[in-house]
């Protein structure tokens, strides 16, 4: 099953890798990871400038393959024409190439464009002309900058958060980018790891043929997974769809989607899985996260200072200290023995 980002004309199998979790995974057992991921079809390997070492094992994992055998996509943070031109030619040596395929501005608070004063989108274009990246993308969280990037027509690419969890508010921005022949990136398909079967996510990305899911992989069974999905693809049956459904309603409302953007925290508190502790306890998980490390992790919920800076960088606009303290609640019950 292929798909095809838009009008950029990148086709490629369903299947792209996100390399935002090799970062936690040695070097040598990282690169035989993506080296399988392209030896088992994937061609579309996601990465970003934010992701520590990230960049540099995908160029030493792909050194050595033919360039124009697969797309590179990756990220800059940065806020001014400067720093992005340093972080373009960083990312250009850690990745060994020439050149990136899709150039994405990562989760910007706004929607960067010619003559807003920050120089982006120009450095942006400059760095076009000059051939160092191919396509223009952009990251978010936020569905009003989405919104804004999608009706500019200034982007060749949107990466938005994407799962069968979506709202009908997210459904929607996908379907803008199809009516806008903008390519659809779409990353958190497994919703953080609250989705825990890869083959009904992937059935879901099935029913969309303009998305494509960049799979955040970190062990060589979650790998296995896609890759076979990939062969075999999952039909939405009635079982898998009563599965999702039943996901849907245990995880339902307001949660923590475990992107990050709200670290760090200055109580030391890890807000990104502590938010999502009652969730995660629900999905089955419960041995692993009850262990001492976790607890004293939890535990930190009690220092929180509620300075608001957590909440500020939302982009969900989630109320994250009320989010901490309901999880730890249910948390300090699953220890005593008391079902959620």
């Amino acid at each position: 099953m292929k798909v095809t980002l838009g009008k950029t004309g990148i086709t490629v199998e369903k299947n792209g890798f996100g390399a935002l979790p090799v970062q936690r995974v040695e070097k040598q057992k990282a690169a035989a990871l993506i080296r399988k991921a392209y030896e088992g079809g994937i061609r579309f390997f996601d990465t970003a400038r934010s992701y520590t070492d990230s960049e540099e094992k995908l160029g030493e994992a792909l050194a050595g393959i033919p360039r124009e055998s697969y797309y590179l996509a990756t990220k800059t943070p940065a806020g001014n024409g400067e720093d992005f031109r340093k972080d373009l030619e960083t990312s250009l040596e850690k990745l060994r190439t020439d050149y990136i395929d899709i150039y994405q501005f990562h989760n910007p608070s706004f929607c960067p464009k010619p003559g807003d004063g920050t120089g982006l989108y120009e450095a942006m274009e400059e760095a076009r002309k000059q051939g160092k990246i191919h396509f223009i993308g952009i990251t978010n969280h936020r569905i009003a900058v989405a919104r804004e990037a999608i009706e500019s027509g200034l982007y060749d690419t949107l990466q938005f958060p994407f799962s069968y969890l979506s709202s009908d508010r997210d459904l929607e921005v996908e379907e803008l980018c199809k009516e806008a022949n903008m390519g659809f990136i779409a990353m958190k398909a497994m919703s953080g790891g609250l989705i825990t079967s890869g083959r009904n996510a992937y059935a879901f990305m099935a029913q969309f043929p303009n998305v494509l899911p960049i799979w955040g992989i970190q062990r060589e069974e979650e790998l296995n997974e896609f890759l076979d999905c990939g062969k075999n693809p999952p039909e939405m049956t009635k079982e898998l769809l009563a599965a999702i459904e039943k996901d849907k309603e245990v995880l339902a409302g307001e949660f923590c989607r475990g992107c990050g953007y709200c670290q760090p925290c200055p109580a030391g508190i890890e807000i990104f899985m502590c938010a999502r502790m009652s969730l995660l306890l629900r999905r089955g998980v419960t041995e692993e996260y009850l262990k001492p490390y976790w607890q004293e992790k939890m535990a930190k919920i009690e220092e929180c200072l509620h300075c608001g800076r957590c909440g500020a960088r939302c982009p969900y606009g989630l109320d994250t200290p009320t989010l901490l303290e309901q999880n730890y609640r249910d948390y300090k019950e699953v220890l005593q023995g008391k079902p959620l």
